[in-house]
């Protein structure tokens, strides 16, 4: 199984959203078959065949996660994300402001599902293969 060293050396090619699909193809050779990650301090529960779960550390001081979500303008917040405009701690603080609490991807798939505090799917992607 994988290890979260494994994870962390394939996120570490990650410079901006625009990286992304490549991150999650690596991950998924690794066997990871999903992840969600939490918006309100940035750490991630890793899943893989057979019940097996990884965990990181919270990434930053915890973000308040804004109670009422704003689909538009997370949607404009992602497009610049994908596109090199944002760095990760930038489009995290963008996240938490708009409402998202969570993201949430599966690797079978290769979709990354956005989520508000209530549970609610705010946006669900596909992501490039």
């Amino acid at each position: 199984m994988f290890t979260l060293q494994q994870i962390k050396d394939a996120h570490s090619k990650v410079k901006s959203g625009a990286d992304f699909p490549a991150y999650i193809r690596e991950i998924k050779q690794l066997g990871v078959t999903g992840y969600q990650t939490f918006v309100t301090d940035g750490h991630t529960e890793y899943t893989g065949g057979d019940n097996y779960r990884v965990s990181s550390d919270a990434k930053y001081a915890a973000l308040a996660i804004a109670p009422v979500s704003n689909k538009a303008t997370f949607e404009g917040y992602l497009k610049a994300h994908q596109q090199g405009q944002s760095d990760y701690p930038a489009f995290c603080q963008q996240s938490a402001d708009t409402g998202v609490e969570k993201w949430v991807v599966n690797t079978d798939t290769m979709t990354c599902t956005y989520y508000d505090l209530a549970g609610n799917v705010m946006l669900e992607e596909k992501i490039p293969g």
